[in-house]
């Protein structure tokens, strides 16, 4: 009886035949990688005097919607980084026109409340000096399919706001995350 190592020998010491090319199988095509997804909705963050901040994209997936936010100018630090309630953003009135966190389900604000979190609160965004950061958060609890509760797309909209300090993920209802420093609607991407 031969043992594995044995069986390897022989095999090695008598090869198959070559099959010859023309029985051979044609080779099958390499496969394509699939194309990236293409977000489907979209907001540019503006400060009060209009000037652009920030760009950010969402994508849905099957289970929450992948944000991509790509930070042009801002100030080096942790900043609060919030979705909102309202589409619609007032650097007349400080973005209070955004409303308050986005929380269709009633919780409490911030990721070490025993009570939390809202919908629409994310980790804090630390940009460097200088001004510029691309970073993602995938956002579980939110859809941009109309019609579902914690839809970004419900009755009035919604906006997200990055505000002047960081998150403390604990103080209701908004973090102590100061004022609002630039506010972007959250609009579906038109297609061409």
């Amino acid at each position: 009886m031969l043992n594995a190592l044995a069986l390897g020998v022989v095999l090695a010491a008598n090869p198959a035949p070559a099959t010859p090319a023309s029985a051979q199988a044609p080779a099958a095509p390499a496969a394509t990688p699939a194309p990236a997804p293409k977000p489907t909705a979209q907001a540019t963050l503006k400060d009060s005097s209009g000037k652009v901040i920030a760009n950010a994209r969402f994508t849905q997936g099957p289970r929450g919607v992948l944000l991509s936010l790509d930070v042009v100018d801002a100030p080096p630090g942790a900043h609060a980084f919030h979705v909102h309630e309202k589409g619609v953003c007032d650097g007349k009135d400080g973005f209070k026109s955004a409303g308050g966190h986005f929380n269709p389900t009633n919780k409490k604000h911030g990721f070490l409340a025993s009570e939390g979190r809202h919908c629409g609160d994310m980790p804090n965004v630390e940009i460097p000096a200088s001004g510029k950061v691309q970073t993602e958060f995938f956002l579980e609890d939110l859809t941009l399919n109309p019609g579902v509760a914690t839809s970004l797309f419900d009755g009035d909209g919604s906006a997200l706001v990055l505000h002047v300090k960081g998150d403390d993920y604990r103080s209701d209802p908004t973090g102590e995350a100061g004022g609002r420093m630039a506010c972007g609607v959250v609009e579906p991407v038109k297609e061409p």
